[in-house]
């Protein structure tokens, strides 16, 4: 049994159901999104020069200006604005690598062990929370509007709470 797929894909169910949500009645509150995907993974859909600027991973922030969230049952599209320009993209579920809602101190990971063999990765199989913290993500913005895409670094304070399911598995003597 590959637990780690079954728990991943139940999780990727959140992010879907969260995305189906926002589609519908929009975000409440202060709550924004951080979408972490691999830009080369199979099925995903994104504009040469940003795939140029972001060959391994891309975060994208869905917060005051984005258009046309459509959510099937493996992928999802949006319109966002890079450097004032609209554009579209198509997100396999399974390519996303990391989730956060900073508003509430809430986010995932995925797919640990596929992450960590990248080239250029940020994901540090050791310390997974570093990931997906929206504390870590550095500003690069991309688009001069409130959506913008950012690489991850490590700035050093978290505040996040990333669920991680390693802490509950049977270490091996």
């Amino acid at each position: 049994m590959n637990y780690q797929a079954l728990v991943d894909n139940a999780l990727r169910g959140v992010v879907r159901d969260t995305l189906q949500r926002v589609a519908e009645e929009g975000l409440p509150g202060e709550h924004h999104l951080y979408i972490t995907f691999q830009t080369q993974h199979s099925g995903v859909e994104i504009a040469s020069r940003l795939a140029a600027q972001y060959p391994n991973e891309m975060t994208i922030v869905l917060q005051h200006q984005f258009w046309g969230l459509e959510i099937t049952e493996d992928a999802f599209e949006i319109t966002l604005s890079f450097s004032g320009k609209n554009e579209r993209l198509l997100i396999p579920f399974d390519s996303v690598v990391g989730f956060a809602d900073p508003s509430v101190n809430f986010g995932l990971h995925f797919n640990a062990a596929q992450k960590a063999e990248l080239p250029g990765s940020s994901f540090d199989a050791k310390n997974p929370r570093s990931f997906v913290d929206p504390e870590n993500i550095l500003s690069k913005d991309v688009s001069g509007d409130d959506t913008s895409a950012h690489d991850n670094g490590d700035k050093g304070d978290k505040t996040g709470e990333v669920v991680a399911l390693d802490a509950f598995r049977k270490k091996k003597t």
